[in-house]
Order: structure tokens, then C-alpha cells, then sequence
């Protein structure tokens, strides 16, 4: 799944509260917010337990065609609140931005799909991981364990700059 470029508008308008900035010319563009995710060593994942609380858990995110994707232990808690329910939100901050990013989290599956994702953790972290049957697996640990990739594929965004007075918010056509 690819994700279009997003709508940018102001998250606040004229008739919200001072001190927010609304001026268009202070809205961020959507590769700021790609490149804030791709430096990202490390995100938030938030998922929902089965009994609607939140769950937040640091993951390490990379970027396949513009989609931030992470790996799982297919029975960590994240992985089974994906399974139950697929609403996520990433979070991260940068110099410059702070970024949410909602949307749905979907298993990667398919050897070439896998292999492109594998391929981004190895560049990103040289991090890799065998696709054996369809299967992800880390052989550099013990018994070579499973993992499960996952893509976020955005729904709406928010990118808040670091002055505390700007903030954009980004809709997604996804296709």
C-alpha cells in the first residue's frame, strides 16, 4: 500500500485560543514529518489492550515507500493488541518537530514485501533478519526467533513545532 501525500491545514484556526499561530505559511510539509521518522532511532507505539486501555511500548521505526513499519515479537503485548484491534498511534520528536502519526497497523506479508522491509531495519539499525518460509526470523539471537513486521499506514497526522505556537495537521487519502 502506498499512501499519498497528505492534506496540510492548520490544526488551529482564528477562532481557537491565542497564542497558536495561524498563519498558513507556518504549516510543515509532509517530508519534514518523513524525515523526523526516518532519523528516529526511536518512536512510541501506542496499540489498545483488549479491555480498551492504552498500551505505549518504544519500537525502532523505518520507512518503506513512505510507510514507518516496525518489528514485533508475534506474542509480545503490541503485536497481540495489533491482532485484536489494528488502531495505533507513533509518536516521536526531533530538533525541530514533534510528530503523532495515527492510523492502522497491519502485518507485513509476502517474501518481497518482507525482504524490502528486512532490507530498511538492515540498513537503518544493521539489523537483519532471514524470511524463511514466509516466516521473519532474527538469527543473531538464540533459537532464532520470530518477528512480525508491521506497517502503519497513516490515516491523519499532527507535526507541532518545537516553538509550542505552530502545528499542522495532515489527512490521508489512502490508496
Amino acid at each position: 500500500m502506498r499512501v499519498d501525500t497528505p492534506v496540510a491545514e492548520l490544526l488551529f484556526g482564528q477562532e481557537d485560543a491565542t497564542p497558536f499561530n495561524t498563519d498558513v505559511a507556518t504549516l510543515k510539509p509532509w517530508s519534514q514529518a518523513l524525515v523526523c521518522l526516518d532519523s528516529a532511532h526511536k518512536c512510541w507505539l501506542s496499540t489498545v489492550n483488549p479491555d480498551g486501555c492504552p498500551h505505549a511500548a518504544p519500537v525502532m521505526p523505518v520507512l518503506v515507500d513512505g510507510v514507518p513499519c516496525i518489528a514485533s515479537r508475534p506474542n509480545s503485548r503490541k503485536s497481540r493488541n495489533l491482532a485484536g484491534n489494528p488502531r495505533a498511534v507513533i509518536t516521536v520528536s526531533s530538533d525541530n518537530l514533534d510528530l503523532v502519526v495515527s492510523g492502522e497497523a497491519h502485518q507485513v506479508s509476502g517474501e518481497t514485501a518482507l525482504r524490502r522491509v528486512a532490507a530498511a531495519f538492515a540498513t537503518k539499525y544493521s539489523w537483519t533478519f532471514a524470511i524463511r518460509d514466509g516466516r521473519v526470523h532474527d538469527e543473531s539471537l538464540p533459537g532464532s526467533p520470530r518477528y512480525a513486521f508491521y506497517k502503519v499506514s497513516p490515516v491523519r497526522a499532527f507535526g507541532y513545532g518545537t516553538d509550542g505556537l505552530t502545528a499542522t495537521r495532515w489527512r490521508f487519502n489512502r490508496t
